[in-house]
């Protein structure tokens, strides 16, 4: 992907939309499809449909762990996927700033939906990690147990993961809230609203699929939008003077268009088998 010349803005919102757009729409569909989707097949199940939000399977032929692996499914390929993203990034750098930071957009948001929906789970009753827990132990113990879990690798681990590589994408002769807003909180918003109105396209959405949605979209990143700046602001002054440079990119543009359009237009409204 060739970038424009250096005449334009060192962080083009356009092109960090766009890039934002991808990284959402891949992980959810990642999520759906290869996840819950490749588990139904592998597992002898058959695959109905496949909306941004969710994958219909028919179980019938399925055992009970091999229910509980479909459930499963979504969380483990967000978390592969997420850390061989974070991989590369950490042991390997892509010579485009651009692609750098797609790659950790992707890992942070594959992590943060893995471990949120352990959380969204415990917290509301509902969601894959119900059905993968359920009649294994009490439900009340089971709800405590995923709150407890995701907590900490939420919170605690993912933080530690991320902020690190994202610290390299600084730059001490920018306002730090310009490159705080332009890297993380804007994609949050692009990318969570892009998530939200799909699953909201959704011609069978049912209550537990809208709040699934929401969550999806905005709950679970939204560490992106609140961790503090004092984590970030203490090692700004030995952060080098050279910024990112996310510069005006037509490839990327077109590559966030076209997601956009199958995302919304078509996985909105659903795929049938």
């Amino acid at each position: 992907m060739s970038e424009t010349s250096s005449l334009d803005p060192a962080l083009n919102l356009w092109t960090i939309a766009s890039i934002a757009i991808v990284a959402y729409c891949l992980v959810t569909v990642l999520h759906e499809a290869m996840g819950h989707g490749g588990a139904c097949l592998l597992l002898g199940g058959h695959p109905k449909s496949l909306n941004a939000d969710s994958f219909g399977c028919d179980k019938s032929s399925v055992s009970t762990i091999g229910w509980r692996i479909i459930g499963a499914g979504g969380t483990i390929v967000n978390l592969i996927t997420g850390g061989l993203a974070l991989a590369i990034l950490r042991f390997k750098k892509p010579q485009l700033h651009s692609f750098q930071y797609f790659l950790w957009l992707f890992s942070a948001v594959s992590l943060l939906s893995a471990f949120g929906y352990l959380l969204f789970s415990g917290v509301t009753g509902i969601g894959d990690w119900i059905a993968v827990v359920r009649n294994i132990i009490p439900n009340i113990i089971a709800r405590i147990l995923l709150v407890v879990i995701g907590a900490v690798l939420y919170f605690w681990l993912t933080p530690k993961l991320l902020v690190p590589e994202f610290k390299h994408f600084l730059s001490g002769s920018i306002p730090l809230n310009l490159q705080i807003f332009s890297l993380l909180r804007f994609p949050y918003v692009i990318g969570g609203t892009t998530v939200l109105v799909a699953g909201l396209l959704n011609p069978h959405i049912s209550n537990v699929l809208f709040v699934s949605a929401a969550i999806s979209a905005f709950a679970a990143t939204s560490l992106l939008a609140w961790y503090p700046h004092s984590k970030i602001h203490s090692t700004l002054a030995s952060l080098p003077t050279a910024p990112l440079t996310i510069r005006a990119s037509w490839s990327w543009i077109l590559a966030g268009s076209v997601t956009l359009l199958f995302f919304v237009g078509i996985l909105g409204q659903g795929i049938i088998f």
